[in-house]
């Protein structure tokens, strides 16, 4: 499943990329367009096997998810961000990594760049933002703690079994989530080097973004440390931005706004 939200060029780049996967005919294509205003949701006349779902505005990527994947009819659902373009063997090959590895509860590709190298994608948790490029020495599957959410297969059942994704993240946290419940469930997140995804990324920054990000790190915090961290983080992420002058984030850390729908 794509979540998209008016980035309509990238969004039919992706889907012609997964028209041309091996294996398409067993695929469910699911796109949740995210109250886009440039005309991404008008592509499902160009795309007649992909389902279209189109929310009014904006509710943010972790409730998109969300909507994606309880129309999904899948043991595995691959999540997707809409500035991606994936290499035709790369979703089978994620597949069959699942289907031999009972203890994998997720797997993600190599996510590279325009030129082909590895791009920024492994990260640390508690989540800070940061990305780092993977160097695999081959082609076999290694274990990953925290892999970007930019391209992530995962069972079906490890969301289930939570009932949704945590919705107390907006824009960015739900992929350290999902990342943090595997890891307590006493299972692996596998990358596999064969199985490659292009990942544009880049180009959006906003002061809503960054409360959005702050907020769910202390979400995160509080889920897993202890809610003092959460506050801890949330107050840090106040006085940085006091110090910084930036007021509009201030303004969105003050109300605890994320991007969730309710943003103006």
């Amino acid at each position: 499943m794509v979540v998209s939200c008016n980035r309509a060029g990238r969004l039919r780049a992706c889907l012609e990329s997964i028209e041309k996967s091996q294996g398409r005919e067993r695929l469910q294509v699911i796109v949740v367009d995210n109250g886009s205003r440039d005309g991404s949701a008008q592509l499902e006349d160009d795309f007649p096997k992909i389902q279209f779902a189109k929310l009014p505005k904006n509710f943010g990527l972790t409730k998109a998810m969300n909507i994606g994947w309880r129309a999904a009819e899948a043991d595995y659902i691959f999540f997707l961000h809409e500035d991606t373009e994936v290499e035709p063997e790369a979703i089978e090959r994620l597949a069959a990594v699942l289907d031999a590895t009972t203890e994998a509860s997720g797997v993600c590709p190599l996510l590279v760049n325009e030129q082909g190298g590895p791009a920024p994608q492994l990260g640390s948790l508690p989540p800070d933002g940061q990305w780092l490029p993977a160097e695999p020495s081959g082609d076999e599957p290694i274990p990953v703690s925290y892999p970007r959410g930019a391209a992530l297969m995962v069972r079906a059942f490890v969301i289930k079994s939570t009932r949704h994704i945590d919705e107390r993240y907006g824009q960015f946290g739900s992929d350290a989530d999902l990342a943090a419940q595997i890891r307590r469930g006493g299972r692996k997140i596998l990358m596999v080097p064969a199985a490659r995804v292009r990942h544009y990324g880049g180009g959006r920054d906003s002061a809503l973004l960054r409360a959005d990000f702050s907020m769910g790190r202390a979400a995160y915090l509080s889920k897993y440390h202890g809610f003092s961290k959460g506050i801890q983080a949330r107050l840090g992420a106040f006085f940085a931005a006091l110090a910084g002058f930036r007021f509009g984030e201030l303004r969105y850390l003050t109300a605890g706004q994320k991007v969730d729908g309710t943003q103006q």
